[in-house]
Formats: C-alpha cells, structure tokens, sequence
C-alpha cells in the first residue's frame, strides 16, 4: 500500500497513519491557509483538527508572538548575565559566544538546544554550565544522547544498526526508505526485527 496524496486524504485519522516531512506539512498548511510555524507534532495536530472540521484550529498558532521588547539574539550583544527567553536561536551570534566561554569544542547538539528552550529566566552563565554537564556525560562509555521524539530518522538507524551489528548505514537507510511509505499507527515509524524482511515493491 503506498501513501496517498494530501488531496485524497478525507480525516484526520487516515492523515495520522502515514509518514510525513515536516516541510510537506508546511506546504499543506499553506494551501489550506492554517498557521505554518511550529514543530513537527503541532503541524501534524493542526492538519488532523482542520481535516475533522475543528475551526478553531485556524486561528490556534503554535508559536508565542514575539514582543517588541524581546531579545535580537542575532544581533545583540551577548554577555553571561543574558537572560534566556522564548524567542532564542542559535544563529553565528550565539555560537560565537559559546566558544568565547567555551572554546572551539563548543557543538550546539540537539540536547543542549532543549535545554534552553526548557530554561527560559535562566542567564547564558547557567548555559554555559549546563552544556558542559551535558558533555561530560560522554566520559561515561556507555552512554548515549537521548535523540529527540521528532526525529525518527536517527532513532530508527541507531536501533536498526544495534540490532544488527553486522549491517550497514545502507541497509538501514533501504529499510527506513521503505518503511516510510508504510501505513502506521499514529504516524510514528520504530524499527522492529521485522524490517529485516522489508523488500521493495517494484511497480
């Protein structure tokens, strides 16, 4: 079964059982003039509502506004005491400050980047903490960064590849291609051992 145009799709829930890229999602909210910023999961949310005829879901935007009196974190400059607030990015501007404190080392990885947005209040000196004990975690031979909900991509190669030491990237990535064009439950795609079978279909 392969997934169907947006246009064929009639609800929300037919919607939810296939797989779809964030900037697809950005296309279909524009073609249906619903609010096209947000994370992947507020996207997917807004499509199922407008397709179930749930009208407030036009005018329900995902993203705070910004006030005129927020922070320029592309411009400003930053010191230690800089508070962080919602409306933070980690543009040249905020990197190069980091590796003023930090030094060369400093790499602006997906867990760091949750916990400033999770730690609005906090000043850039408790950021510069916080990646540093995020860091040290490395020193732990067994650990491993937690990979964020969203990005199922990564998570579906670490798995495939932990489960199968003697494959390779590409047999993972074959497999997810595949995979992704697959009905599912919620949308969500997970490895299981089961994949190890997937073939493609030729048409």
């Amino acid at each position: 079964m392969k997934r169907p145009i947006f246009e064929e799709i009639q609800t929300g829930k037919e919607f939810n059982r296939w797989y779809w890229l964030k900037s697809e999602m950005i296309q279909i909210c524009k073609k249906a003039d619903l609010p096209s910023r947000g994370s992947k999961f507020d996207l997917r949310d807004r499509i199922m509502r407008a397709l179930d005829n749930e009208s407030e879901v036009v005018t329900s935007l995902s993203h705070k506004k910004v006030s005129s009196g927020s922070l320029n974190w592309a411009r400003a400059p930053l010191t230690l005491y800089t508070i962080i607030d919602h409306n933070v990015s980690f543009g040249p501007n905020f990197r190069n400050f980091m590796k003023s404190q930090i030094g060369p080392k400093f790499v602006c990885h997906s867990d760091f980047m949750e916990w400033m947005k999770n730690n609005n209040g906090k000043t850039l000196a408790d950021a510069v903490v916080a990646w540093t004990r995020l860091e040290d975690r490395k020193k732990d031979p067994t650990f491993k960064r937690t990979i964020a909900k969203h990005n199922m991509l990564s998570q579906y190669v670490r798995d495939y590849l932990g489960d199968n030491p003697t494959k390779t990237l590409s047999d993972a990535l074959a497999c997810w291609k595949i995979k992704k064009q697959l009905p599912t439950e919620n949308g969500f795609i997970a490895y299981s051992r089961q994949d190890i079978e997937l073939k493609l279909t030729e048409h």
